[in-house]
């Protein structure tokens, strides 16, 4: 569990709220990005410090904020104390071991989600957190990606005239979330394409090099599910729009997303069970090839015993052994070997045991 559990022990005898890092450290600096718009109006640009985003603060407008890095301690004590976030909300944004969950205060609601995608054909599980204000969404992600999940998000609100344009924060904070989660399901299915291929592989030739793949899909898995599973919960309280920050025409498309993460804990559910299916069927290949070795070696031994039997017999040291006398002694014990030998294979292959 140390893959998970990492950097924990970084926040003992701390107070609460204080700000730590907990994840995988990359030396970059944080990157700020903002979206701003309302009907016709739109900006976007890439800002050069957490002050820049200050001004947006009381916009008229939609605005979109998303934070790449959490290591820049300096620039999170400032957004958390220029937007009013609790301590203990900006200590959970930068700790990336959090549990998905939502939570709710009197300004805004804090969402944390988990986005699955693959690199070099593994899965990586990145925490995304979610501030969604009155006017202000605002994202953190551990680290800047090239092609990440929000590009058709992006494109969308950069369309004149989409209806993301002329809607409130509630549906971008649906659209973000809705954008994560049907990323799953293009994980899944390169999930699913590897299963397929060591299934192949397993049936022809069931090697170490396959079991231990299949052991480190079932590990990923458990790793997926852990990441995915509460989400659920998060979803259901959204889609059944209690909250004061999710309008009753907004919560209508939490249901379809709730829809979805069912499907993906089902899908999940099914891959699971698949891959402790190829574990059960690696033991019985390799259980069914050491069969076949053993009774190879059985029929082998099962052959020579009696030959055994007659060189042990004529190997006697004894003077009056009258078949020793023979002028062909040795060629018709050769003979009769043989056709014990033989007569055993036939017997052997009729009772089909070869």
């Amino acid at each position: 569990m140390a893959r998970y559990m990492k950097g924990i022990s970084k926040k003992r005898g701390l107070k609460p709220g204080s700000l730590v890092h907990v994840g995988k450290k990359t030396g970059k600096s944080s990157k700020i990005s903002i979206m701003d718009y309302k009907g016709d109006k739109f900006e976007e640009k890439n800002l050069k410090n957490i002050e820049e985003c200050f001004a947006y603060k009381n916009s008229d407008s939609i605005t979109w904020i998303n934070i790449d890095g959490l290591e820049d301690m300096s620039l999170y004590e400032k957004f958390g104390r220029e937007f009013g976030i609790h301590p203990l909300i900006m200590e959970d944004i930068l700790n990336t071991n959090q549990r998905p969950k939502i939570e709710e205060f009197d300004e805004y609601i804090y969402v944390v989600l988990k986005m699955i995608y693959y690199s070099k054909n593994i899965p990586v599980v990145e925490q995304v957190s979610l501030i969604c204000m009155k006017n202000m969404v605002i994202t953190f992600q551990e680290q800047e990606l090239k092609g990440d999940v929000f590009d058709n998000l992006r494109n969308r609100i950069r369309t004149p005239g989409n209806r993301i344009r002329s809607a409130n924060t509630d549906y971008l904070a649906y659209a973000i979330i809705d954008s994560i989660v049907d990323n799953y399901f293009v994980a899944l299915e390169e999930f699913e394409d590897r299963i397929e291929n060591f299934e192949e592989k397993l049936l022809k030739n069931p090697t170490n090099e396959v079991f231990t793949e299949i052991y480190n899909m079932k590990r990923e898995m458990i790793f997926i599910r852990k990441s995915v599973w509460p989400f659920r919960e998060v979803i259901n309280v959204l889609q059944r729009g209690e909250s004061k920050f999710i309008s009753g025409e907004t919560s209508v498309y939490f249901k379809d997303v709730y829809d979805h993460t069912i499907q993906v804990i089902d899908s999940i559910e099914l891959f699971r069970d698949i891959i402790e299916g190829m574990l059960d069927t690696y033991l019985s290949s390799v259980s069914n090839k050491m069969n076949e070795v053993m009774k190879f070696l059985t029929i082998f031994s099962t052959i020579f015993i009696p030959l055994s039997f007659l060189v042990g017999v004529y190997g006697m040291n004894f003077d009056n052994m009258p078949e020793l006398k023979i002028h062909y002694a040795y060629q018709i014990l050769w003979g009769v070997m043989i056709l014990i030998a033989g007569g055993m294979l036939v017997y052997f292959k009729k009772k089909k045991w070869l």
